[in-house]
């Protein structure tokens, strides 16, 4: 018995939802081992008691390797204590993990599962674990906090994640048990990041199979309690356009929607950028025809092409926000009346030009098919950037704001991992 217990804590027993209890049954003590992100335990125990005292064990595990097994697929292990005791393999009462998880909310998902995380942080740690039955998934679990306690865990998979990027992140979260665990931002403080940076070093995803595609490369995933989402650590520039659902898809189907974001992002950050710099500060670069068209357009506008665009990208900005504060039930519709008649309202009142407000519900149609709310806003806030030296140096100040956007993002890192890294975090030792 004492072999099979050596074997079974060097392969699961550093994870933090493994349990072992002894409990007396009819007199006698036996030991239950099981994994508490996938088991109702209490429940467990008063629902086997019964068949314990009669002698109904389950099922005989004969070595360590059917043992692990059992318990990464959620049953529950017993055996009498003592020498000679057998361990047993026995159904347990099993957390809520399948139906009661609803679909995700803020992650549209098409042809793929619709399962996704909620607040409770061992439901969540439950569900990868249903989707990766395996040893090889490893959870540490902390609570920490100023005044109220908060549990923050992190799961990675060991063949795959980096040692000491590991070691990095557990390091950094011992030394800062003691800050405020409340959000994200606390998160980001206590693993000592900037909280300044206009791109997230986390990719937070409430699907659990991008989950399981991050730990697939080497990626730390953490939970905070009362949070809906995975944190994937670090995040990376790719995060933005795929997808794990695209291999839902056909290769070129897959393909064909991954550029098709890439594109949405060029010209989310370089169209309202463009419009000024054609119009304002370098029209003889527009075919003569096309140049009268769009001055035909704008005849009547009494503000110049940067002022009405900056005002025209605000209001959407409102109405975006709007979109999200209004309840789901009357939001939508009062957005789409609210923009539709406001444009026409603009349009009629030769405040701004026709052609700008194509182009402006072309570029928020193209923000909207980024990968991620946090990386949309991002986008959102470089567009202006791109537009005030638009504004300035013409179509040169265009290809300028785009080499500044990129090499911003290309001096970000986390933790040594760079943004641009191609693949996930690199195995070393």
């Amino acid at each position: 018995m004492d072999s099979f217990l050596v074997e079974i804590d060097a392969a699961i027993g550093d994870n933090d939802d493994f349990f072992q209890v002894h409990q007396d049954f009819g007199g006698f003590p036996f030991l239950l081992m099981g994994l508490k992100s996938l088991i109702d335990v209490q429940k467990t125990i008063q629902a086997i008691e019964d068949q314990v005292i009669s002698g109904t064990m389950g099922e005989l595990l004969h070595d360590g390797e059917e043992v692990i097994e059992a318990i990464l697929k959620g049953k529950l292990i017993i055996s009498s204590v003592g020498e000679n005791g057998s361990f047993f393999s026995m159904d347990a009462v099993a957390k809520t993990l399948n139906r009661s998880i609803e679909p995700p909310t803020n992650e549209n998902t098409l042809q793929g599962p619709l399962s996704s995380f909620n607040e409770d942080i061992d439901t969540n740690i439950g569900i990868i674990r249903k989707e990766i039955v395996s040893k090889d998934l490893n959870v540490r679990s902390f609570s920490g906090g100023s005044g109220q306690k908060r549990t923050l865990s992190i799961v990675y998979r060991k063949e795959s994640a980096d040692r000491e990027y590991v070691s990095r992140v557990i390091h950094q979260i011992e030394s800062n048990m003691d800050q405020p665990l409340h959000n994200i931002q606390d998160v980001t403080k206590m693993l000592g990041l900037s909280t300044r940076t206009l791109i997230s070093p986390f990719n937070t995803t409430e699907a659990p199979q991008e989950v399981y595609r991050s730990l697939q490369k080497g990626k730390l995933v953490l939970f905070l309690d009362r949070i809906p989402f995975a944190l994937i650590l670090p995040s990376d520039f790719w995060d933005m356009f795929f997808l794990e659902n695209d291999r839902n898809f056909s290769f070129p189907i897959m393909v064909s929607m991954r550029l098709l974001r890439i594109l949405g992002t060029l010209l989310a950050l370089v169209l309202p950028g463009l419009y000024v710099a054609l119009v304002a500060v370098n029209p003889e670069m527009l075919r003569i025809e096309l140049a009268l068209s769009v001055a035909q357009t704008r005849e009547g506008v009494p503000y110049p092409a940067f002022v009405e665009t900056i005002f025209m990208l605000l209001i959407l900005e409102l109405i975006l926000e709007a979109s999200i504060r209004l309840p789901k039930s009357i939001g939508p519709t009062i957005t789409m009346v609210g923009g539709i008649i406001l444009g026409q309202a603009v349009v009629e009142a030769r405040l701004v030009s026709n052609l700008l407000i194509i182009i402006l519900a072309a570029t928020t149609i193209a923000n909207s098919t980024i990968i991620g709310f946090q990386n949309s806003i991002s986008i959102r806030i470089f567009k202006y950037l791109i537009l005030i030296l638009s504004s300035i140096f013409g179509v040169f100040g265009i290809l300028a704001g785009l080499f500044a956007v990129c090499a911003y993002v290309a001096g970000i890192s986390t933790f040594g991992v760079p943004y641009l890294k191609i693949k996930g975090v690199s195995k070393s030792g």
